[in-house]
């Protein structure tokens, strides 16, 4: 990482802290129940509308296989630019955008507290208490496999991003 500031913007998932670059994120959305797709991976909730486009929307809790929640006031989903599309993910909460300076993002190890290390970007310690925030690498989070599954999935009902219409 290098050592300009970098904006991120941060959210909970149960007692952990997330981060995504600013620039990864298109915008923060109040939770709605996305609509179910048939054969794809548990940790796809389905798909929602967003700008005229239809989205997947990953539950990060099921892909990181933490302790499942039901949504709340405070559940969020966060719509993401990885590799050109846009995915949405499920998130306990956003807490804010923080500038941190590009020098205390350390690089991520290859596994850390059960998150295969092709998810992370970095870590970053922030506050008193020396709070670890893991940064995601959003690219990462849809694999060229998720992408097929996806793709299968909608052409069996609910096309995606792509521009393609959703069946009513």
């Amino acid at each position: 990482m290098n050592s300009e500031a970098t904006k991120l913007v941060i959210f909970r998932l149960g007692d952990d802290l997330f981060a995504a670059d600013v620039f990864a994120v298109e915008r923060v959305l109040r939770y709605q129940s996305p609509r179910a797709l048939p054969d794809v991976p548990s940790w796809i909730e389905g798909v929602i509308e967003y700008q005229r486009r239809v989205i997947p929307v990953l539950s990060l809790r099921r892909r990181f296989e933490l302790e499942e929640r039901e949504a709340a006031s405070a559940t969020r989903i966060v719509v993401l630019n990885a590799r050109g599309d846009w995915i949405g993910v499920v998130v306990d909460s956003v807490v804010e955008v923080a500038s941190v300076e590009g020098g205390s993002i350390s690089s991520a190890p290859s596994f850390f507290r059960g998150l295969a290390g092709e998810y992370l970007k970095g870590i970053v310690r922030r506050g008193e208490g020396e709070r670890l925030i893991i940064v995601l690498d959003v690219e990462q989070l849809l694999s060229t496999t998720d992408r097929i599954a996806l793709e299968l999935g909608g052409a069996r009902g609910t096309p995606l991003a792509g521009g393609a219409v959703v069946d009513a």
